[in-house]
């Protein structure tokens, strides 16, 4: 359990890491330990296929094309940086009160958190629930693939434009 009340902690962290970072660079690599620590509580709960699914397309997968994209955008300076870094703190200041309101309503209720998933027995039924009650997921992620993929077409091209 403590294991878990960790992997929480430390992905509530890099979430909220993300968030506040001013560079856009150290926000993908937030964002990809966030995926990294999702898939090892996937993986915990016995989702494998999710996990899988988690580490190989948004930890791997959306990085690398979040830093391509990156890579091709003009950088910012130092000045710049501190400026965007103030504003997110200004705009977000109140996104760690709310997740310690929550924890602690968590802890004072006396809420359980011990988290078990539903127990799928083969890998016909992950297929099964997959490809069958999960569609809509499957083409949420594809839609956000082609956007990213189309995102950096647009770069490059308006790029090789100038």
């Amino acid at each position: 359990m403590y294991i878990d009340l960790v992997l929480l902690s430390l992905l509530t962290f890099f979430s909220i890491w993300a968030v506040m970072r001013g560079t856009l660079l150290r926000a993908a690599i937030a964002l990809a330990l966030v995926s990294i620590i999702l898939s090892i509580i996937m993986f915990r709960l016995g989702s494998a296929l999710a996990a899988v699914f988690e580490l190989s397309v948004c930890a791997g997968f959306i990085t690398v094309l979040f830093m391509s994209v990156i890579s091709l955008t003009k950088p910012m300076n130092y000045v710049e940086t501190m400026e965007m870094t103030k504003g997110r703190i200004k705009r977000f200041w109140y996104l760690p009160v709310i997740v310690l309101l929550f924890l602690a309503g968590l802890f004072f209720l006396n809420i359980p958190v011990h988290f078990k998933a539903q127990n799928i027995v083969s890998l016909a039924n992950e297929r099964a629930v997959l490809w069958n009650l999960r569609q809509f997921d499957l083409f949420g992620q594809v839609v956000v693939l082609l956007l990213g993929v189309f995102g950096i077409v647009i770069l490059i091209k308006s790029r090789f434009e100038e």
